[in-house]
């Protein structure tokens, strides 16, 4: 294990994302153990030592070492790990390195498969989402609103490409997806279509089950799917110039108003 000491013999560059890295394996064993107290000391106390080391050299940059200060002082509570934290992500801005949604730690509450709560009938269908991102991103969406299962045409991006599953945080191994092919949307229940010129959302009536799909991010939803939509097409008002919103972002409207639409 690379202790914190080993800091001092690092370049100031190196340092301050190594420190970051080490940081990061402190946060994930504290959330790991539940919560951050005498039991999980070891950890807390890395931390400590991350923080003296930056701050004995004299060189860490301000803001990094005013996060060091702060870590100092706290105590081994959730105090200490939001310090952890704030440190961490000084660290990454004094680093040069730019943050992503897979910097961010998911406090993972180890939540098995069989233990999912999904509200039955919920499915999505993904129809040719290019971006590994995008992909990820709903998937997490779809599991975090309890949706049962996803779908994804043969042109899909995978959902186990790097950057898919950092975007889903996990969500790939627990929420239950497969390729289809379209022709699948008649076996699937009701379905809906969110696209452009449909229903207002306000003014939708969601099913109690069935699927919506959710086209491409270049031409969303092919007519081969819409002909296969029989509740038609859902659209999201927009009053901006640009009247765009990223797909993922837009799923996201979608699955929270079909979720309400279903009462507590």
């Amino acid at each position: 294990m690379f202790s914190p000491e080993r800091l001092a013999k690092l370049s100031p560059l190196h340092r301050l994302r190594k420190a970051a890295l080490l940081l990061e394996g402190c946060e994930r064993e504290l959330i790991a153990a539940g919560r951050v107290g005498e039991s999980n000391r070891a950890a807390f106390d890395r931390s400590r030592r991350i923080a003296e080391v930056l701050r004995a050299l004299g060189e860490a940059p301000q803001q990094v070492d005013a996060a060091a200060r702060d870590l100092l002082s706290a105590g081994p509570d959730e105090d200490a790990l939001r310090a952890m934290d704030r440190l961490r992500h000084a660290l990454f801005q004094a680093g040069g390195q730019s943050r992503a949604d897979w910097d961010l730690i998911d406090p993972e509450s180890g939540l098995a498969l069989a233990e999912r709560r999904p509200l039955g009938g919920l499915l999505v269908y993904f129809e040719d989402i290019r971006s590994p991102f995008n992909v990820g991103s709903m998937l997490r969406t779809a599991e975090a609103f309890g949706f049962e299962e996803a779908l994804l045409s043969a042109s899909c991006a995978d959902p186990l490409h790097p950057r898919a599953a950092r975007s889903a945080m996990g969500a790939a191994s627990l929420m239950p997806w497969r390729r289809a092919d379209i022709e699948a949307l008649e076996t699937l229940g009701p379905a809906f279509a969110l696209e452009l010129g449909g229903s207002p959302l306000a003014d939708f009536s969601f099913p109690e089950k069935g699927v919506v799909v959710v086209g491409s991010e270049e031409l969303g939803v092919s007519c081969e799917a819409l002909g296969r939509c029989g509740l038609g097409k859902v659209s999201i008002p927009m009053r901006g110039a640009k009247a765009s919103i990223n797909v993922g972002v837009a799923f996201g409207i979608i699955a929270n108003a079909w979720v309400l639409s279903r009462g507590p």
